[in-house]
């Protein structure tokens, strides 16, 4: 069989096409499928290698920008003097590098803030943070007067689906939509795993001066983990919904920290597990 032939720029939108073969009712056929892009991306800070995760590639220096902010490693712009994609001259490191070079007197104390594991996609905090973390970090409740009428909402995952090129074609990404109040789609990241697409989003609200995002709500396509409400309430943001269930943690931080969150938004229907007063009535 010859090697399948790759549309202009498939790779950078996050996909690779391989031969496979499907079985239907008895009978079987080839053809090409398209497949969800997953590599290593290292984060450096200065000399120092700062984390290694697992994502799908694009959008990468918002993804790295926003891990070091949810992190709580920055708090601003200001503080990041330079991030860039970076080579090394490894073939297998091949844009899976970003550099990221900190203000004039700033410096990560790496003893308390590298992470000395690797960081799967599908795994997210494995047991590392706890709400007393988020708490001795810092972390505010969301500020601001947003409300959300609760017919927007229900609009959101459709738009949020719609905007979603690559899970189209590969059935293999979570997404992070983030929507005004009018149900507009502000900004949109996928990812394979579920906490780097809404990285993503932080980041690039990061980077182009937009945080914290008091006035958004975000939408995510997976379930509602405990990551990412502490992610949320970092960017400021009053409001998540997702299309899942939340866990038990999750709704915990939640209601501790002031924001409103929804999960089983599916159709017409959600339940709000936290902060139902964002939400306006029928």
């Amino acid at each position: 069989m010859p090697p399948p032939t790759k549309p202009p720029g498939i790779e950078s939108r996050g996909m690779d096409l391989t031969l496979v073969k499907e079985w239907k009712d008895g009978s079987t056929r080839n053809f090409q499928d398209y497949l969800v892009r997953e590599e290593p991306l290292e984060i450096r800070v200065g000399k120092n290698p700062l984390s290694v995760t697992m994502r799908t590639p694009g959008n990468d220096l918002e993804l790295a920008a926003g891990f070091l902010f949810t992190e709580g490693l920055v708090h601003g712009r200001e503080e990041i003097k330079t991030i860039e994609q970076t080579e090394t001259g490894k073939p297998s490191e091949a844009g899976n590098v970003v550099q990221i070079e900190l203000a004039p007197g700033l410096q990560l104390d790496l003893e308390r803030t590298q992470r000395n594991f690797f960081a799967a996609s599908s795994c997210g905090i494995c047991g590392k943070a706890s709400i007393d973390s988020v708490r001795l970090r810092g972390m505010r409740p969301p500020v601001g007067a947003f409300r959300l009428d609760p017919e927007v909402l229900c609009g959101m995952p459709d738009t949020l689906r719609a905007g979603q090129v690559v899970f189209g074609r590969t059935g293999g990404l979570h997404a992070a939509g983030l929507f005004d109040v009018r149900g507009q789609l502000v900004a949109q990241r996928e990812d394979v795993g579920r906490h780097n697409a809404v990285d993503k989003i932080i980041g690039w609200a990061l980077l182009n001066g937009r945080l914290p995002l008091s006035e958004y709500g975000l939408l995510v396509s997976g379930r509602g983990g405990f990551e990412i409400i502490q992610k949320a309430i970092a960017g400021g943001v009053p409001l998540v919904a997702s299309v899942s269930a939340p866990s038990a943690l999750a709704v915990r931080l939640a209601r501790e920290m002031g924001l409103t969150l929804v999960g089983f938004l599916r159709g017409k229907r959600f339940i709000v597990y936290s902060g139902e007063s964002r939400l306006l009535s029928g």
